[in-house]
């Protein structure tokens, strides 16, 4: 038992699967039981996660778990990038893409374990006009889909459906963007697409772990640009693209450590592990080489050690 353990758990509690109460009970009974301090934080609309991490931070948490979708671990991952503060992950999202790359467990109670039983392993994030991203950062129709998706949801229709028919929609009446790619080791690429996508290290695009991650380490981003292609190939691509699984032989496909995108606007909307904001352009991408210690169960850091 550790009496000196203080944890700070960050919920939200309008993730897909995220019973704030219940997952709060499970949270302090299990850090009583491990002799620790837990600290609990219920996420609303107005919430700064930031601010929470801050405080946690300065409070000499040992652990800052964040409990929720990808996006809700993506902002925390952000606030505690830098720092020795390793991220315990509860993943309460509909996709949890970020969870299942690390084999961290999905279920509750074992994810709660983890916590306390996993090791600490150091991975990539990627960032974007200093926005840090875990998973994905997209342009052009990818975002457009995800702000649709997310007013569809508001309305009470379940993620899946939402996407399906946000692309759907968005795909109707879908216009090409003009992108110009720099590299910082020189490379240039100019075309018409109607969407970029950059991941936080290279996704799977075939066999039992398609649309996966083999690493989150390899210290590289993975950009994708779409071709023109017709309206019901577009809607196949912006939805697989949405969900990381994306096809290599439907797309410009390279890896970067740092890549500049231009556009025609002064102003672009960019997707980042599922939230939309609008940056300035040029859009400046980067890979933050183990910038992020995570909790993961201790035969995942075995694996990663051996390979």
């Amino acid at each position: 038992m550790n009496l000196d353990l203080r944890i700070t758990f960050i919920l939200n509690g309008k993730s897909g699967s995220c019973n704030a109460a219940e997952v709060s009970q499970q949270a302090k009974r299990l850090a009583s039981e491990k002799g620790a301090v837990a600290t609990l934080h219920i996420l609303d609309a107005g919430s700064d996660i930031e601010a929470f991490v801050k405080g946690a931070l300065n409070e000499g948490a040992g652990i800052v778990v964040a409990g929720g979708g990808d996006g809700t671990i993506s902002a925390v991952a952000g606030a505690l990038s830098g720092s020795d503060v390793p991220l315990g992950v509860l993943p309460l999202g509909t996709l949890n893409h970020f969870a299942k790359d690390l084999n961290i467990p999905l279920g509750l109670d074992d994810a709660l374990a983890n916590i306390f039983v996993g090791t600490h392993r150091l991975v990539d994030l990627g960032e974007v006009n200093g926005r840090v991203f875990i998973n994905n950062s997209g342009v052009g129709l990818y975002p457009h889909i995800v702000r649709d998706r997310e007013s569809m949801q508001k309305h009470g229709y379940p993620k899946w459906l939402a996407l399906a028919q946000a692309a759907i929609r968005k795909v109707r009446n879908y216009s090409l963007m003009r992108v110009s790619l720099r590299t910082n080791d020189g490379q240039k690429l100019t075309r018409s697409t109607p969407f970029v996508f950059v991941g936080n290290n290279k996704f799977e695009m075939s066999g039992p772990r398609m649309g996966a991650r083999e690493r989150i380490d390899g210290g590289k981003l993975w950009i994708c640009l779409a071709p023109e292609a017709g309206r019901l190939k577009l809607a196949a691509l912006a939805a697989l693209a949405l969900v990381g699984r994306l096809r290599e032989r439907d797309l410009v496909a390279f890896e970067a450590t740092d890549v500049e995108i231009a556009t025609r606007r002064h102003h672009q909307q960019v997707s980042h592990d599922g939230e939309v904001s609008l940056m300035n352009t040029p859009l400046h991408y980067r890979c933050r080489p183990l910038a992020l210690r995570v909790i993961v169960p201790a035969a995942v850091a075995k694996d990663v050690a051996a390979a």
